[in-house]
């Protein structure tokens, strides 16, 4: 059976299907609603099925309506990469990476790689941005970006995983403080006390209000600031206690008056991974970003103390709870 379908019909599925409106997503692409209503139907008749439940209230989409907006998505996401690659190779850059990583990774690790990495690769470009595991991973399966770094227990159904760091949550708090000398601290323990935190975008907040909903309890943010170096700077100033990576606690622990108590929950401890769609298909650009990766992730292995070995890098499926 022939389909017959263009672009434009794609963006006009896409915008009334994020809008749950006819009426709406005509409008967002400029059309008038008789000839949205046309095209739609004449989709709907090339596939012989319906794409949307129209109801008093707007339309929501069928199972082959989702199907089809998924796709759709996805090919429109491509278009617009290949018209900003195009663009960059007018300006002479050769590449354009996208890269989405979690709080710690983003902050922690990967800014001496990305250095590494774009001495060596001057016309490459790479967008960077922070995102928590799950939507990382979503980001990977659709084609929104094209190497997730992600963090604890997380579902990467059929992505290409390879181990790459390993961090823990501490709980940091000032010198002197009642916690400072306790061996380990239950997160929940802390709930009654300010917090300094991250800002709400950061993926690192997401993940402890997810922790808080699960407790059916509020975190008590005192103040939220936009690095690991701030919130220490603002715990030392005993504004309240924080949640940070023990990467990041440790090395400021050297110059601020602050103290490290570890955290007796189980997400505490991170296993790191990097996440990809395939690694054939990435183009050579960017498998040379996730070799640099793995050779990272050997030389924190091989510095880390016998207490504490992180394992070689090896491609292995991921099935267990999300952290960011």
């Amino acid at each position: 059976m022939a389909m017959h379908f263009d672009l434009v019909d794609l963006r006009l599925m896409v915008r009334v299907a994020e809008a749950n409106s006819l009426t709406r997503g005509a409008e967002a692409v400029h059309m008038s609603v008789p000839t949205a209503s046309t095209r739609i139907k004449n989709i709907e008749d090339s596939i012989g099925t319906k794409l949307f439940y129209r109801t008093s209230q707007g339309v929501t989409l069928t199972p082959p309506g989702q199907a089809f907006a998924h796709h759709a998505r996805l090919v429109l996401g491509q278009l617009e990469h290949l018209s900003g690659d195009l663009q960059e190779y007018a300006k002479g850059i050769k590449g354009h990476l996208r890269v989405f990583a979690n709080t710690t990774a983003l902050g922690e690790f990967l800014p001496p790689v990305l250095r590494q990495y774009l001495t060596t690769h001057p016309d490459v470009n790479i967008d960077l941005r922070e995102r928590i595991s799950h939507d990382i991973v979503r980001a990977v399966s659709d084609g929104q970006t094209d190497i997730g770094i992600v963090a604890g227990s997380v579902r990467t159904e059929n992505l290409e995983v390879i181990p790459y760091r390993r961090d823990r949550l501490v709980l940091v708090v000032p010198r002197g403080h009642p916690m400072a000398m306790l061996p380990a601290v239950a997160f929940a323990e802390t709930l009654e006390l300010d917090h300094v935190g991250l800002h709400e975008a950061s993926a690192l907040h997401a993940f402890l209000r997810q922790i808080c909903s699960a407790l059916h309890r509020t975190l008590l943010m005192r103040i939220q600031v936009s690095s690991f170096e701030v919130a220490c700077r603002m715990i030392e100033a005993t504004v309240g206690v924080g949640v940070l990576p023990e990467s990041a606690a440790r090395r400021h622990a050297q110059t601020m008056a602050i103290r490290i108590v570890p955290l007796s929950d189980d997400w505490s401890l991170r296993e790191m991974h990097v996440c990809v769609r395939s690694m054939e298909a990435l183009p050579a650009f960017a498998r040379d970003l996730v070799t640099l990766l793995i050779e990272d992730s050997r030389n924190a292995a091989a510095n880390a103390p016998a207490s504490a070995p992180a394992s070689a890098p090896t491609t292995a499926p991921l099935t267990e709870r999300p952290v960011p």
